[in-house]
């Protein structure tokens, strides 16, 4: 299915997809409301569907037309609920059953954006049903950053400079998903890249007053800085919003994403990539597309008008 019009769209039953079943509930459900005042305000008929476990006789009873995905982590952006839309008919915005399901998983990520010579941090990791003793004692080098391959949002990842903090954070982040992530620390700047419809927007810096860009940092206390457009060389700005855009096209990725780097001295690797990326005011895609004089109004517009099947 092609793209619809502003006129179709106008016509149509929305529902914005928000809260949900994954550790990222609370931040969806921030993202949500933020996307449903702006469709409101835009014109469009629109309304809030908190995902549950029934989510398809909610669509059904509700008569839903189309799908506005504002959901983040498990159940949300990882492919799943893109699959019921696929096989309801229920045209979506943002990326399809694959890109969803590579992108969540860090480690299936990292294999394919290294099979296209995009650089990314070295790695070791462990799918569910591995041992995590046999993991730690392959680590021999230290510091190094654990992170459960599918949850977002920085949780339960652990930055290892001991041993003893490395074996705490493999063990920890096994209770939250049987494949776990093992990776180089690139002690660096944070760099940020949201591509919408396959053209990269300014680049973002992040400058964490505590150190580390953590969940607290992220959504709660505002402690940290955004630098916007990034202040690096020019030819490197260059070569980070390539490298996004190829990602982007690498996974699959349709609508807004965001690309997630880590730069030391004009070397850069990429370390995620967010098919759902956060909607609220403080939000980093929001902010770049200002950068770049698109309004938050218009640039839920954009994602809106990329709805779409079979992608």
């Amino acid at each position: 299915m092609g793209m619809m019009t502003r006129d179709e769209l106008l016509n149509k039953k929305i529902a914005v997809l928000m809260g949900g079943l994954s550790a990222e509930r609370e931040v969806s459900l921030k993202t949500g409301k933020a996307v449903l005042a702006a469709l409101q305000t835009a014109g469009y008929r629109a309304q809030a569907i908190d995902v549950g476990h029934d989510i398809a006789e909610q669509l059904k009873s509700e008569q839903i037309e189309v799908a506005f995905v504002a959901l983040h982590g498990r159940f949300g952006e990882d492919g799943r609920i893109q699959g019921l839309l696929e096989m309801m008919r229920i045209p979506y915005t943002g990326s399809g059953v694959m890109a969803s399901s590579v992108a969540i998983d860090k480690v299936m990520t990292k294999q394919l954006l290294l099979y296209h010579e995009l650089p990314t941090p070295g790695y070791d990791f462990i799918r569910p049903g591995d041992s995590p003793e046999a993991l730690f004692e392959r680590c021999h080098h230290l510091p190094l950053v654990v992170k459960p391959s599918r949850e977002g949002s920085t949780i339960g990842i652990t930055i290892a400079r001991t041993r003893e903090v490395l074996k705490e954070g493999i063990d920890a982040a096994a209770q939250l998903d049987g494949t776990v992530l093992v990776e180089d620390f690139i002690a660096g700047d944070e760099l940020t890249v949201a591509v919408i419809n396959a053209e990269a927007l300014p680049i973002i810096q992040i400058v964490p007053k505590s150190g580390f860009y953590d969940y607290q940092a992220k959504y709660v206390s505002g402690d940290t800085d955004y630098l916007v457009p990034a202040p690096i060389d020019p030819v490197s700005y260059q070569q980070v919003q390539g490298a996004a855009v190829k990602a982007y096209q690498v996974l699959g990725c349709r609508g807004a994403a965001r690309i997630d780097f880590m730069f030391r001295e004009r070397e850069f690797y990429c370390i995620e990539v967010n098919t759902v990326p956060g909607m609220t005011e403080t939000s980093l895609l929001p902010k770049a597309a200002k950068h770049a004089g698109i309004d938050f109004v218009d640039l839920v517009e954009m994602m809106l008008c990329d709805a779409g099947l079979d992608k």
